[in-house]
């Protein structure tokens, strides 16, 4: 019988991780012949890059309760343009469809708020000062994390694209920990802008590609590695788990990571609270050991996804229901 040769065991008994079988979760880039590659010019280019860098600084220098307006402004702005609103309105259907429509369309213009304020954060994060972060995110469950990280085998971080997201990353990088965080490039220049933003915090950046293997590394090493589970990945790449009592195809990295590293897994969200962020704190998270690995990576990342959805449930404003999260399905066999 032929297939895909499974890890072995190391001698004390530990998971040994094969890079083919993790090269399954690689991002794979494909170009359709019928639509060629087009190249920008350089000049245009940097232009364009020059130009918003500028735009984003002048919005950036603003005092806080300028950009918070200008933010809610341009997050209602889209709303009413219909940018994304039939996905945002969709998902909260299937996720609530025992709310009158009056409600979810509540909830949609929040979550398009809370999106504008989560970037505008990561844009200035940088700028605040410990004590001006001191009072943007109460962290005061951060004992917990702190006694694992004290424990010398690194941590692990599930978090998702809610509430306060990107300044979340930028307190944990001035905790004085070796932060870590798998993250996916996008393009344009907010995401430029947002990307030198984590690495001038002190964030350590990883790419999706082989993604397990350098978090195995940096968790060795004493590191903090966090990933956003959240996002939709095609289905030969994740793991189908429920969410909101549909199917959602989710990174298996997190928890490959774990077993792979035998490091505490906590779940991290930052909830919006009026004018600042609360930390909370899930965990750890244990990992199933039932001596089958496909089944304790699954049962492992849904446990993760259900605590994400608990708190998406008690604060629905506060996640990005832009996103196509359930847009990959499970194959259905033919009778």
């Amino acid at each position: 019988m032929t297939g895909r040769r499974q890890p072995r065991n190391s001698r004390n008994g530990a998971l040994r991780l094969d890079p083919f079988e993790l090269s399954r979760y690689a991002p794979r880039v494909q170009l359709s012949p019928s639509r060629p590659l087009v190249v920008r010019p350089v000049w245009s280019h940097r232009a364009a890059a020059f130009a918003g860098r500028l735009a984003i600084g002048a919005i950036v220098g603003l005092p806080d309760s300028f950009r918070r307006a200008l933010a809610r402004t341009a997050a209602l702005v889209a709303y009413g343009l219909g940018i994304r609103r039939r996905v945002t309105l969709d998902n909260l259907r299937h996720a609530f469809p025992e709310l009158p429509e009056k409600e979810r369309r509540r909830i949609a213009k929040g979550a398009y708020v809370n999106m504008a304020y989560a970037v505008m954060e990561g844009l200035s994060s940088a700028r605040l000062s410990e004590d001006e972060l001191a009072q943007a995110v109460v962290t005061d469950q951060w004992g917990l994390v702190q006694a694992a990280i004290d424990g010398g085998k690194g941590i692990l971080v599930a978090s998702a694209h809610f509430g306060g997201w990107e300044l979340l990353g930028e307190v944990l990088a001035r905790r004085g920990v070796k932060l870590h965080a798998v993250v996916r490039s996008l393009r344009g220049s907010v995401n430029e802008e947002l990307i030198e933003s984590r690495r001038k915090s002190g964030m350590q950046l990883i790419a999706p590609r082989g993604a397990v293997l350098s978090s195995v590394r940096a968790l060795r090493h004493g590191a903090m590695v966090a990933m956003l589970i959240d996002q939709v990945l095609p289905a030969d790449r994740g793991v189908f788990v429920p969410f909101f009592g549909r199917a959602a195809c989710t990174t298996p990295a997190l928890s490959m990571a774990a077993i792979g590293s035998g490091s505490p897994v906590f779940v991290l969200m930052s909830v919006r609270e009026g004018d600042h962020l609360r930390l909370f704190i899930e965990g750890p998270i244990p990992i199933p050991d039932t001596g089958d690995r496909k089944r304790d990576i699954l049962e492992h990342t849904a446990a993760l996804t259900q605590v994400i959805e608990g708190f998406v449930r008690r604060h629905p404003e506060q996640w990005l229901w832009l996103h196509r999260r359930w847009k990959v399905q499970p194959a259905t066999s033919s009778p």
